[in-house]
């Protein structure tokens, strides 16, 4: 998953980022309305984690455009004012959810999937082909039984070829799901990231290279 952090307290922001990182998620910052703006313009977020105090372009009003532009993008968000008129507000504006601060981080990340999960078909509760058997909710991953340790963004990987459902998944869009804005989209990244999964997914090879269209777990 993608997910956007439109927050202008800059150490909560970070803090925040850094943590759902943690969770093998790829996160993009704004510290300000019209830089979350402009990221949603050009990326594909699942889930837009939004401060309603933002300053330059006020929270209400990336909420109202976001909404207005029908972008799949659900819509999380944060606010000191916890009062049921407010909450309410929030929600009529065209929030899919509402979190009050100060607010627990587990519970952050659990509304984040329960928001992706809305987004898009829901994903069964465990991913499995050829062998392969990943729990999202774990971040567990084995192969034919045996526990696989996998990095951060070698278990976001796995998990969007598994997703595709032996579909080609491009590069690019592997790129776009599994690292964040500060990667080069000329990096070599995911190409050194698939020989690592390999290497630890071991033998029989389950990863097939599609020239010039992508991968897929057949």
């Amino acid at each position: 998953m993608r997910i956007l952090v439109a927050e202008d307290e800059r150490m909560l922001a970070d803090s925040v980022a850094e943590g759902l990182r943690a969770e093998a998620l790829a996160v993009d910052v704004a510290y300000d309305g019209d830089a979350a703006l402009e990221r949603l313009g050009v990326n594909d977020y699942d889930v837009l984690v939004l401060d309603r105090d933002l300053p330059v372009v006020h929270g209400d009003d990336v909420c109202r455009a976001v909404v207005e532009s029908g972008a799949p993008v659900r819509i999380l968000m944060l606010t000191a004012a916890g009062t049921v008129p407010a909450r309410v507000d929030g929600l009529r504006l065209g929030a899919d959810d509402y979190l009050t601060k100060p607010f627990a981080f587990e519970e952050l990340v659990a509304r984040i999937h329960a928001l992706a999960r809305r987004a898009r078909p829901a994903d069964p509760p465990l991913l499995e082909r050829a062998g392969i058997r990943l729990d999202p909710a774990r971040r567990e991953v084995y192969r034919d039984g045996r526990y696989l340790h996998l990095a951060r963004k070698e278990f976001g990987l796995l998990a969007e070829l598994l997703r595709a459902g032996g579909a080609v998944v491009p590069a690019e869009r592997l790129l776009e799901k599994v690292w964040d804005e500060h990667t080069d989209p000329f990096t070599n990244t995911v190409r050194v990231t698939l020989m690592k999964l390999r290497r630890k997914l071991g033998d029989p090879a389950v990863i097939e290279t599609v020239p010039g269209a992508g991968y897929r777990i057949p």
